[in-house]
């Protein structure tokens, strides 16, 4: 069973009363927008998504909701941003500049970017701000449950987790009526409608004023401590389904301890939860400001919209994804929504065609299309050969015409095959084909044999790729000559590199003329 549906199903059994009730289940995520957001965030983005389009195919009303943290605190500046940003460290990211002109603040600038990326995946919750949460006083009745049993709290924070906070510790931070910093701040003494505060902190290398003074911590006064206000929002919310990364559910993780904060100071169950493993790029589960490719907006730009979402949603929850745009993954993945498409034309109804159509657009789902593509690999190579017309390129390869859709799809993919050759793509993926043989090439008897029969073949009338294919694989016995020995000999020879595409269709898609000319040379024919 595809995860979806398994999650789906186990979520209509631990909340059958109240899915028999008729409640909307509520479900959550958020991203704090402390720049430029990792593509690992987006994981988080459409398992909720997904499960929220699966929970409406079954008939369950849900809302999906997604908070755009700016009330956390700038803890650090981008490696992308100007040094001056540091004088903003400490401040809530609404109080923090947009880097560019036109956005209300940081948090604003980075989180339009971001919720770009949702819609192209076909995600489209509704959003709200956290910021808007607090100032509506929807937080007000916990941060004074909070604040009135903060003891509870530190008992909380060191039996589950083992931190340990002195009697002084309050579970908020506030903003200094000052310097406007938020992290600086060292709130104490709750009387019951404000608390203290000094301005005295210096984490992360922000400075503090010094200010002392009192403010009331409710209706955007103050913020939670995140583990408190995590279990806080669920409250406030009624949310019923939020997951997150497998990192927070461990035990004593930050799961755990918000859970038993909203059981005993809140009085509420935790949502239902699922835990997730990483979207790695590369192996590494890098920041967005330190990794080429790594960011969701970078990612995005590398596939069409099923393609990417087919990325997000397609593997099980209980396994990383792992894309590096340096590599070889970016191909595999197209050729992995082609394998599935075809399994669709092939009428196959299994969990892979299931996949296949959830990573369609949500608009597209009802009538699934599974058109003829070409595969990337192929096509990435052929917009690097001016003399190819990758149309007819196209039709031979299928074999038939290519409809309307067909035709849109090819351009499509080849722009993003282009894209990918100027950014990121290896050097493996970079063809170009030479006007001459190369200097002081060096061929053994054996190659030298082969070159001179593929051009006795090829002068005798026009080669289709299967023919030269079929070729090639006779003068391996025929020479005899080894298989790395031969290709190396024909990629040499007009690309003066040892590798590349598929040989026989490399070979009928050269200019015969062209052909003809270089293995003569190169054969001694």
């Amino acid at each position: 069973m595809f995860w979806a549906d398994r999650i789906v199903q186990d979520i209509q059994t631990k909340k059958a009363a109240e899915i028999t009730s008729g409640q909307k289940l509520l479900i959550r995520d958020e991203k704090t927008l402390s720049g430029r957001v990792h593509i690992g965030s987006m994981r988080g983005v459409a398992i909720h998504g997904l499960i929220a389009e699966v929970l409406s195919e079954n008939g369950i009303e849900n809302e999906y909701r997604y908070e755009l943290n700016d009330f956390d605190d700038f803890d650090s500046v981008p490696g992308y941003l100007p040094e001056s940003f540091s004088e903003h460290l400490g401040k809530p990211l609404f109080a923090v500049p947009s880097p560019e002109p036109g956005f209300e603040n940081f948090a604003e600038y980075f989180g339009a970017e971001f919720v770009a990326v949702h819609r192209k995946a076909g995600f489209t919750p509704t959003y709200y701000r956290a910021t808007e949460l607090y100032r509506s006083g929807k937080m007000d009745e916990y941060i004074r449950i909070a604040l009135t049993r903060a003891d509870d709290l530190r008992r909380i924070l060191k039996e589950v987790s083992g931190s340990v906070k002195d009697e002084t510790w309050l579970p908020i931070s506030v903003v200094c009526e000052n310097c406007g910093k938020l992290k600086t701040t060292r709130p104490y003494e709750f009387d019951g409608e404000t608390v203290g505060y000094t301005c005295d902190q210096t984490p992360y290398g922000s400075t503090a004023c010094g200010h002392v003074g009192r403010v009331s911590p409710f209706s955007g006064g103050s913020k939670l401590f995140w583990k408190a206000e995590w279990a806080a929002k669920w409250a406030a919310q009624g949310v019923a389904i939020e997951g997150g990364g497998k990192d927070h559910s461990t035990k004593g993780g930050s799961r755990d301890v918000a859970n038993h904060i909203a059981r005993e100071l809140f009085g509420i169950e935790p949502p239902f939860d699922i835990p997730y493993e990483f979207f790695l790029v590369g192996g590494k589960k890098m920041s967005s400001s330190k990794g080429r490719g790594s960011s969701a907006h970078e990612m995005s730009q590398l596939f069409p919209p099923a393609e990417f979402r087919l990325t997000l949603i397609g593997k099980d929850i209980n396994q990383q994804i792992d894309v590096d745009p340096e590599g070889d993954t970016v191909p595999r993945m197209y050729d992995w929504y082609d394998e599935l498409a075809l399994k669709v034309r092939d009428g196959v109804a299994d969990d892979f065609t299931r996949i296949y159509a959830l990573a369609q657009m949500p608009t597209d789902q009802a009538e699934v299309p599974a058109y003829w593509q070409m595969r990337f690999g192929l096509l990435a190579f052929m917009v690097q050969m001016p003399h190819l017309n990758r149309m007819q390129e196209a039709e031979a390869a299928k074999g038939s015409p290519l409809t309307e859709e067909e035709c849109t799809l090819l351009e499509e993919r080849a722009t993003y095959a282009q894209f990918w050759l100027e950014t990121y793509a290896p050097e493996q993926f970079k063809y170009v084909l030479q006007d001459s043989l190369p200097e002081n090439l060096a061929l053994t008897d054996a190659q030298r044999s082969a070159l001179r029969a593929l051009h006795s073949y090829l002068s005798e009338t026009e080669r289709s790729g299967e023919e030269m294919h079929a070729r090639l694989h006779e003068l391996k016995t025929e020479i005899p000559i080894e298989p790395k020995e031969l290709f190396g000999a024909i990629y040499t020879v007009f690309l003066n590199r040892t590798s590349g595409p598929k040989a026989g269709w490399f070979l009928a898609s050269l200019p015969r003329e062209l052909s003809l000319a270089r293995l003569a040379e190169a054969g001694g024919a």
